[in-house]
Order: C-alpha cells, then sequence, then structure tokens
C-alpha cells in the first residue's frame, strides 16, 4: 500500500510540472451580443465554436459563455478636430459618450503564436465568422496571453 501512495504521489507531482511547463498563446475576446439574434443562430454560433479544434491546425481548446463581470467600455466623439485637441491637451472640452456593454466571450488556446496567425487565413475561421457575426454587435474587446 506504501508503494501505490508514493507511486500515486509521483504521477500527480508530475503531471503537475508537466503542465506548468506549457507554452502556448491564449486568444480572448470580449463581445456585445445582438439581442435579436434567435436560439437557432446561438445554436449554430456554439456548434461552429466548439468544432474549431478539430478543424484548426494548433487550436487546442475553446471556451465560451457569458462572463462573470460584463465589461464596459466608454468611446468619446468630437465635433470637430479642435475640440478634440482641447480635451486631448488640457482635460476639458465637449464630447459625446457612448457606453458599450460586453457581455459574452470567448478564449481560444493555441499551441504557440504561429499556430494564431494561421488561424487568421484558415478557411475554418470564415466558416466561424459568418456564425459569429449573426449574434455579436461588430467589434470586439481582444487580447492575446502569450505563456512564458
Amino acid at each position: 500500500m506504501k508503494r501505490f501512495g508514493t507511486f500515486a504521489a509521483g504521477l500527480v507531482l508530475s503531471a503537475c510540472t508537466a503542465m506548468a511547463g506549457e507554452k502556448g498563446l491564449m486568444h480572448c475576446f470580449a463581445y456585445t451580443v445582438v439581442e435579436t439574434a434567435t436560439p437557432q443562430e446561438w445554436q449554430a454560433f456554439e456548434k461552429a465554436t466548439d468544432a474549431l479544434p478539430g478543424k484548426v491546425k494548433g487550436l487546442k481548446r475553446v471556451w465560451l459563455g457569458k462572463l462573470a463581470r460584463p465589461l464596459t467600455q466608454y468611446s468619446l466623439s468630437f465635433t470637430d478636430d479642435t475640440e478634440r485637441k482641447k480635451f486631448t491637451d488640457a482635460g476639458q472640452g465637449d464630447a459625446a459618450v457612448k457606453s458599450l456593454r460586453r457581455q459574452n466571450g470567448v478564449c481560444m488556446e493555441f499551441t504557440d503564436e504561429a499556430a494564431f496567425k494561421a488561424y487568421g487565413t484558415d478557411p475554418a475561421h470564415k466558416e466561424w465568422v459568418a456564425a459569429y457575426e449573426k449574434v455579436r454587435v461588430a467589434g470586439t474587446t481582444t487580447y492575446q496571453i502569450l505563456a512564458h
């Protein structure tokens, strides 16, 4: 029994060490949902997203769903360049403020940066975008995390 315990502990430690050394790239983005998207459009998007790892070389896993804490982004627009400059230089002036709420997100785990770059030209990406554009407002908040 003592040998089995030693074996099990060694197995757990080696698995943790192997995972800690993983390299890769995590591509994540948050998006604003189209309020009029149908349940069928959502199902098609989820199915297309779940199928990506089997279609795209170097894409290991995907996650998708609602954000635990939605993101709110603000953007400013100015009537002219003079107003923009006044706001930028002095921190005051007139601007229209628009807010955008990002409620959902997707993360994709790639084997490396090269796989992520190739993903944008993969035919499966084009198919996926067709489903994605039916459930989201144009524009996303996107970032990549490089493992070290």
